[in-house]
């Protein structure tokens, strides 16, 4: 008969650890924020303008609320205020201050407080969670988008059987531009769809996010591998149906830059990385060369013309007014306010007033000047500096020097690369989800180096996380 003694050889039995209540709310919380940035068109489109400023500022409160009292519980010497982004935030400061000389103030003001509540979003999920909780968090608010979007365009082309207006408006007699619909019903009539988002560029975009956090799950070995792999193939289809030629070409080059990453971490020495790295530069200075003297037949091929769809215009329009103010700038708006009057009826594409440049930096140079310009440029190349080395270094901090690299390191890279392409077409990178990503990203890779090791990388229990066995 077994005899309990004093002097066990194991410790008792009990029960496996588990993740805290509060912890877990904090991750769902973290994953709802993220769907009102990332999916913001959608909750305007619902709600509307002033039912989108409630709901941000409500978020925006309740991630004050968790965030402050969590920095507070810490000794100040706790919180890493070093390894803040201090560039970005920095132009975050100059948006704010351009006020002062703004030709549209009350449109700075306004943006200008959701660029402060998105950086509050960010950094609230770069302090309580950590890089796998991260991950998984841009999962389930990237299934969410998906999943809600073909949900919406189901219902539209099987149900309504008609376009919508956003908030449900009437639709009115006579012709009307198919730009000004939410959601126009063309899954199965071989038209674009534009998902929840509204917009059928941001829905491509959501779907490579989605395939890229995806596949680095995958990778990463986390549980329900197979659920994956279906959502992947709806991110999938529903990129092919949103049709984005800018995204096209950005998986061609996220592609790319995978590879050479995957090489680079194959390279054993110093000298082997180096060969690697002319070759990167040989070839992309190739490709540089094919694209710019091919770009013409390239555009061809996606049904697009040598004006760009239009952004030529655009560009031109807006370098007039920017060359005016080039120090300092016009004064910040991201986006722009299309009911200010200094925005409304200047650039129209289908008689609706535009409210961004459609290229980041010429968007920067309009609102900020060369000053915001190069605030932007330091800000974005650190990123790119930082997540590149964050993917290909093995991860140590002693002499073990073959410790397997986790594929979560890969994910700050391709989502980078991603967003700096995205910023040749659009002015997305500066704005709401883009703006969020360079926050979170440029913290997160400066206070935890290392994944899975720190003082914000030690959780009790990191559900769905990865199994046992590493990939080398």
């Amino acid at each position: 008969m077994a005899v309990y003694t004093r002097h066990p050889v194991a410790a008792p039995p009990a029960a496996p650890a588990r993740e805290t209540t509060g912890h877990l709310m904090v991750r769902a919380y973290s994953a709802l924020c993220l769907f009102a940035v990332f999916a913001h068109t959608a909750v305007y489109n619902l709600v509307g303008s002033v039912g989108s400023v409630v709901v941000m500022a409500a978020l925006t409160l309740g991630a004050l609320g968790i965030w402050v009292p969590a920095i507070a519980r810490k000794r100040p010497t706790r919180f890493p205020w070093r390894r803040l982004p201090w560039v970005a935030l920095g132009y975050g400061t100059l948006a704010a201050v351009s006020a002062l000389w703004s030709r549209w103030p009350s449109a700075t003001a306004l943006t200008w407080t959701l660029m402060a509540a998105v950086t509050v979003v960010a950094l609230l999920v770069g302090t309580m969670l950590s890089w796998q909780e991260i991950a998984r968090a841009l999962s389930t608010m990237l299934k969410f988008i998906l999943g809600t979007s073909l949900l919406m365009e189901l219902w539209v082309a099987l149900v309504v059987r008609h376009p919508i207006l956003p908030n449900f408006a009437e639709v009115p007699a006579g012709e009307i531009d198919p730009v000004s619909y939410w959601v126009r019903g063309n899954l199965f009539n071989g038209g674009r769809i534009q998902g929840v988002v509204g917009n059928a560029h941001a829905l491509a975009m959501m779907c490579l996010f989605a395939l890229i956090v995806f596949a680095v799950l995958y990778a990463a070995h986390v549980r329900r591998r197979g659920i994956l792999i279906g959502w992947a193939a709806l991110a999938v289809i529903l990129l092919v149906k949103a049709a984005s030629t800018t995204v096209y070409l950005g998986v061609v080059v996220i592609l790319a830059v995978l590879i050479a990453a995957l090489v680079a971490r194959a390279a054993r020495t110093p000298s082997a990385r180096r060969n690697a790295y002319l070759a990167f530069i040989g070839i992309g200075a190739v490709g540089a060369a094919i694209a710019v003297l091919l770009r013409d037949q390239v555009l061809a091929l996606f049904g697009k013309g040598s004006d760009l769809t239009g952004r030529v215009e655009i560009w031109q329009a807006v370098w007039d007014r920017a060359i005016t103010r080039p120090v300092l700038g016009n004064g910040f708006s991201s986006p722009w306010v299309p009911w200010d009057p200094a925005f409304q009826g200047w650039i129209l594409n289908h008689g609706i007033t535009v409210f961004h440049a459609h290229d980041m930096w010429l968007d920067v140079f309009l609102q900020l000047g060369i000053v915001g310009v190069v605030l932007m440029a330091i800000a974005w190349l650190a990123l790119l500096w930082r997540a590149w080395f964050f993917a290909i270094d093995r991860p140590r901090w002693d002499l073990d020097a073959e410790r397997p690299y986790s594929p979560i390191a890969l994910l700050p890279l391709l989502l980078t690369v991603s967003l700096l392409f995205e910023g040749l077409a659009e002015s997305a990178p500066i704005m709401l989800w883009g703006w969020l990503l360079l926050i979170l990203l440029s913290f997160k890779m400066k206070a935890v180096p290392l994944i899975g090791v720190g003082v914000g990388e030690r959780t009790p229990v990191i559900s769905h996380g990865p199994r046992t066995r590493q990939v080398p």
